[in-house]
């Protein structure tokens, strides 16, 4: 079949097209900038894969959108982004059916959210059900599947639940964490999402999808901690409002204030499967949630995770503009420049820089990086716990720490990252290999803040002292390899 897939490097997006490849389909991959797919991670199977730019939020980009399609997949979000996110997810959804219509796709299929049929939902599964209704009106048969939690390594839901078990012996619970759902492995998700394309009786129906569990939110955390062995003492508490608990999981997890406010909201309601209608003509072997953590941990243990929550743009705050200014503006800046010769192999040098953040931490002063991503959190913004993709690995659109990866040529020697902390103003970081006067080569180390304001001035030169003691250390024990 011909299949195209929205949101195709978001979390679910990129597993999806493995295993819509694997299971033989010609897929159109659409994304808001080319670069940010990874081509070669599909090199196998790349005469079945083509890229497609497009925004759904911009109608004048889906000009290029192919016609002759079978099933298109919609997987897009913007739950992360902020408080608008409700009117671009409905943006994104007008545009889509819009679209569907006038190159006559064949059918759709969107994964939503479960909750339930009647009563006051949060403002998540309320954008969510108004998106299903947006695609069933196009006029386009719509398969909608609705899923509760999903666990897999880099699922937001999953690295939540991780952080707080991994990292809190003392774990406090408010109330919701009393509140059941039923998570469901993303290999179930992506078996259903793939195997409905079999099914065309499935069109113009919608469908709940579950694992084999009802659990509580509590029962979750404590399932990881029995996988990894980890005695934690759970303290309940009625003194944390939805408000509350959202600050409490942005301090505590790698979530932004607001993602964890849009979570929160959520899992007051209870994501239970209303009927089992779809394992008739799907009948999967389901995963436990034991099962579904312990295949999450060994992809993690492995460093092999294809896509996580984190590297979405949706999760930071960088303008998708800038994937197409690699230059490092040169007007109307501040810079820190600082130049160290190479005391290794150009390609240890190279290596050295791309193992920066993470779990590695910081070549420098890894403690004062540590504090502002501290500083960061209690400021709103994203804090420093979201690492990094893989340990070694960096490619346009990865989330590292605090940064975002605009840029990452590593033949030519040269990284490019944008700060999505809070700041009056834009930063960036560059590192580039140079050659020197004398014949030799050197890494350049380049800080490069674009003020908004007095109080973007302000806090430049606040910061200047310790740039001072920190830039130059840093780029020399980078220069050491």
């Amino acid at each position: 079949m011909k299949v195209l897939v929205t949101g195709a490097n978001g979390y679910i997006g990129m597993r999806l097209i493995r295993s819509l490849l694997d299971a033989g389909h010609e897929i159109t991959a659409v994304v808001r900038d080319c670069r940010r797919f990874p081509v070669s991670d599909f090199a196998t199977d790349e005469s079945r894969l083509q890229v497609v730019e497009a925004d759904f939020l911009d109608a004048s980009t889906l000009q290029n959108l192919p016609q002759a399609i079978d099933a298109a997949y919609y997987l897009i979000h913007s739950m992360g982004s902020g408080g608008d996110f409700a009117r671009k997810e409905q943006q994104c959804a007008a545009n889509f059916s819009e679209a569907s219509k006038a190159n006559q796709w064949k059918r759709i299929i969107y994964l939503g959210g479960l909750a339930a049929d009647e009563g006051p939902l949060s403002e998540h599964l309320s954008s969510r059900r108004r998106v299903e209704q947006i695609l069933h009106d196009s006029g386009v048969p719509l398969t909608a599947l609705r899923a509760s939690i999903i666990v897999g390594s880099g699922s937001a839901s999953f690295e939540i639940i991780r952080d707080l078990a991994e990292k809190l012996p003392l774990l406090i619970t408010p109330r919701w964490v009393h509140t059941r759902c039923q998570p469901i492995a993303i290999r179930n998700v992506l078996d259903y999402l793939t195997e409905m394309l079999g099914h065309p009786e499935t069109s113009g129906v919608s469908y709940d999808i579950g694992g084999p569990e009802v659990m509580s939110y509590l029962d979750l955390i404590k399932g990881y901690c029995e996988v990894r062995g980890l005695r934690r003492f759970f303290l309940p508490t009625r003194l944390l409002s939805p408000r509350l608990s959202s600050g409490w999981l942005c301090l505590l997890t790698s979530t932004s204030f607001p993602l964890a406010r849009s979570l929160v909201d959520s899992l007051t309601h209870e994501t239970v499967c209303h009927d089992s209608k779809i394992r008739a003509i799907i009948p999967l072997e389901l995963l436990s949630y034991h099962e579904a953590v312990r295949r999450a941990l060994a992809r993690i243990a492995q460093n092999h995770v294809p896509s996580s929550w984190i590297d979405s743009l949706a999760a930071g705050t960088l303008p998708p503009r800038l994937f197409g200014a690699i230059k490092v503006p040169e007007h109307g800046i501040l810079r820190d420049s600082r130049i160290a010769p190479l005391a290794a192999t150009r390609e240890k040098v190279i290596a050295r820089v791309w193992l920066i953040g993470g779990n590695a931490g910081w070549p420098c002063m890894n403690w004062a990086w540590r504090l502002r991503g501290i500083a960061d959190k209690f400021a709103g913004g994203i804090g420093i716990r979201r690492g990094r993709r893989h340990p070694s690995e960096l490619r346009a659109g990865d989330a590292l720490d605090f940064w975002r990866v605009l840029l990452a040529d590593r033949e030519s020697g040269r990284l490019i990252l944008y700060a999505e902390m809070k700041l009056p103003g834009e930063a960036w970081l560059e590192f580039s290999i140079q050659d020197l006067p004398d014949g030799g080569q050197g890494l350049r180390q380049t800080a490069t803040f674009r003020p908004q304001g007095l109080l973007g001035r302000l806090y430049w030169f606040s910061v200047l002292p310790f740039h001072a003691l920190l830039f130059p250390r840093m780029a020399r024990v980078l220069a050491a390899g």
